[in-house]
């Protein structure tokens, strides 16, 4: 009964290190798309901004559950 609720909680961790991958592959894709643009618009420099927020953000909340990709 208690293995049950490990597992889940490695399944949430492991996910959420994914999704915190996901969104730095977003946020450098953005980023690199602004830096060769002749004229960056204000909507992609829009996205790029709440990409930069969540990625942050998750950051943050990692170090509160104290997970690490390292291990």
């Amino acid at each position: 009964m208690f293995r049950s609720k490990k597992v889940k909680k490695a399944e949430l961790d492991q996910e959420f290190l994914d999704h915190i991958f996901q969104l730095k592959k977003e946020w450098n894709y953005l980023d690199n798309i602004l830096n060769r643009s002749i004229e960056p618009s204000e909507f992609g420099q829009f996205d790029l901004a709440i990409a930069k927020v969540k990625y942050f953000y998750l950051l943050r909340e990692a170090k509160v559950r104290n997970l690490s990709a390292i291990k």
